[in-house]
């Protein structure tokens, strides 16, 4: 599955507006009696939460990038000394 699919804009969104979206998606399809419908929105359900899982790792990444810059400033402070 693509999220090339999904409209563009979801990439400009948070996660947190992409989980509330994803949230809306699934109460949606909870209330849903046409299975047919249902299927193409829990497709487009998975894309939005492939592009979640995306955003949430590249965040963890650069988590990890800043925390790792800041404990080599303090090592090299404390070796200054």
């Amino acid at each position: 599955m693509k999220d090339k699919n999904l409209p563009n804009d979801y990439n400009s969104h948070s996660i947190e507006e992409l989980t509330k979206e994803a949230n809306k998606m699934i109460v949606e399809l909870e209330n849903q009696k046409n299975l047919e419908n249902s299927m193409e929105k829990y497709q487009k359900l998975l894309r939005l939460n492939n592009i979640i899982e995306k955003k949430f790792h590249k965040d963890i990444r650069n988590i990890n990038e800043k925390t790792k810059e800041k404990i080599i400033k303090i090592i090299s402070r404390k070796n200054a000394k």
